[in-house]
């Protein structure tokens, strides 16, 4: 089988001193992995751990345990001066458009920046690729000598995106791109995403939490929960007949995610107590036993997709319900 490009395996991050309670586990034992031109959306709710996942990724943000290989190589072994050269192939887009610009910068300064930083091209050679750029994005180039502050925010987004094509990235990390955007703007957006990742063979980690959004542009969807992957597979399926309770529930709050498909979610428990096994037992309304004492891991279930959850194990350990 091909590798894929961006593989993590058994991923830890975790945040503060190790105390009598334990430390933020934002995220708890991930493995994935993202094929080459392909798009994987991240989903689950603030606070599951999706965009520290991706900085992790990028290593933007040391990872407590585990690996993060990018083309074959683990980049938790390399120095400063190699991890320079692979960053030039695997890029962010931030949330927020605004913050993630220098107001000071003019348009063509923010562009060319990149070129700049690994020493490569004239300023000649900038030129002619911040115009290029600039075609591509939609912008043109007649807005080169003008500042951030001078757009609206699905601008300033689409600037955001052309200077994480500028090195001709294979992976691009989408941290909840369109998500300060308006409605009829983010459409635009993930349209504009999409013919880039068909022109140039992009692959996307794309983290958000809205459903319409993944459903438009995802190839397979890997559900979070607290730290956790808790359903895996291609984004129909875990979208049309979701398996976890979580992702059901998920699912169930944008009942037209996928047209004609209505899923029912679970009547959650009145919960918010931590415990042993499963994190999600606490709120399930089908949790028994099993679910108290082990934390279950993903299991292989139909249509390629993968889910933690003891009711899709063929051995559930007595538990009556059938599952989802």
């Amino acid at each position: 089988m091909t590798e894929p490009l961006l593989r993590l395996t058994a991923l830890y991050v975790h945040f503060g001193k190790k105390t009598a309670a334990g430390n933020v586990k934002a995220v708890d034992g991930v493995s994935l992995a993202v094929a080459r031109g392909e798009t994987l959306g991240l989903v689950g709710e603030s606070g599951s751990g999706k965009s520290t996942l991706g900085l992790a990724a990028l290593r933007l943000l040391e990872v407590t345990r585990g690996t993060v290989h990018f083309d074959g190589v683990d980049l938790r072994t390399q120095g400063p001066r190699e991890l320079r050269k692979l960053r030039r192939r695997m890029q962010p887009i931030f949330q927020d458009p605004a913050a993630a610009l220098n107001p000071q910068m003019r348009v063509k300064e923010i562009l060319a920046e990149p070129w700049v930083v690994h020493g490569l091209g004239t300023w000649r050679d900038h030129e002619r690729e911040v115009r290029a750029l600039l075609e591509q994005t939609g912008l043109g180039p007649e807005v080169m000598e003008r500042y951030p502050e001078e757009f609206s925010g699905g601008q300033r987004q689409r600037i955001g995106i052309a200077r994480a094509l500028a090195l001709e990235p294979a992976l691009v990390v989408a941290d909840e791109p369109v998500s300060a955007l308006d409605v009829s703007v983010q459409a635009q957006i993930i349209n504009l995403l999409v013919d880039l990742q068909r022109q140039r063979g992009l692959a996307y980690l794309f983290i958000a939490h809205d459903l319409h959004v993944v459903a438009h542009i995802a190839d397979r969807v890997a559900v979070m929960y607290r730290g956790r992957i808790v359903e895996l597979g291609p984004a129909r399926a875990v979208l049309e007949k979701p398996q976890h309770p979580y992702t059901q529930l998920l699912v169930a709050s944008v009942p037209s995610v996928v047209p004609g498909v209505r899923s029912t979610p679970p009547a959650l428990r009145d919960s918010t107590a931590e415990g042993k096994g499963c994190s999600f037992q606490p709120c399930c309304p089908y949790a028994f036993d099993r679910c108290r004492r082990e934390s279950p891991l993903l299991y292989p279930v139909a249509r390629s997709a993968e889910v933690a959850c003891f009711l899709a194990h063929p051995s559930s350990g007595g538990c009556s319900r059938t599952p989802p």
